[in-house]
């Protein structure tokens, strides 16, 4: 298995190697009217250097809500943790952490301190995916070609040279 980064690799008990992959649910989902439909959700999760992470959280909920977040996290102790920007949407007050939680890709965002990205049955608090559905990332190419990509790495660039 190869792995892509920018720069130096993490060290295999890093945050950054240890939940680097991509991990997705498909399930069945539903809606007000009682009608159902298939849902993913899917956390990717790219390094950058041996400390930062590029993230991507795309996560549906009942009625067609979403939640849906891409950024750069920097590892802190066991977690890849992710915070906002402060001229970002929520003026910097979205902190939300990724951790490998028993059987799940662990998610929490502080009791909803990044709710501005999630519809109204949507949460980023104290959920998970399944660690069994962790898989390498085939599309490597084309994910680091997206606009959330390149724009979360520039907007990271930006204040990591204090600009």
């Amino acid at each position: 298995m190869a792995v892509f980064c920018l720069g130096a690799a993490a060290p295999a008990s890093s945050p950054v190697s240890q939940l680097s992959g991509r991990y997705s649910e498909h399930f069945l989902n539903g809606m007000v009217d009682g009608s159902t439909y298939w849902a993913d959700n899917i956390v990717e999760v790219v390094p950058v250097d041996a400390t930062h992470a590029f993230v991507q959280l795309s996560l549906e909920f009942y009625n067609g809500h979403q939640c849906g977040l891409s950024g750069i996290a920097t590892a802190e102790g066991k977690a890849l943790v992710y915070h906002e920007p402060a001229d970002g949407v929520a003026e910097g007050k979205c902190h939300l952490s990724l951790t490998h939680a028993g059987t799940k890709l662990g998610i929490d965002d502080d009791g909803g301190s990044c709710s501005v990205y999630c519809g109204a049955r949507g949460t980023l608090s104290g959920i998970g995916l399944p660690w069994k559905s962790k898989r390498p990332i085939t599309y490597l190419p084309q994910l680091k070609a997206s606009h959330e990509y390149t724009d979360a790495l520039a907007a990271w660039r930006k204040t990591k040279d204090g600009q």
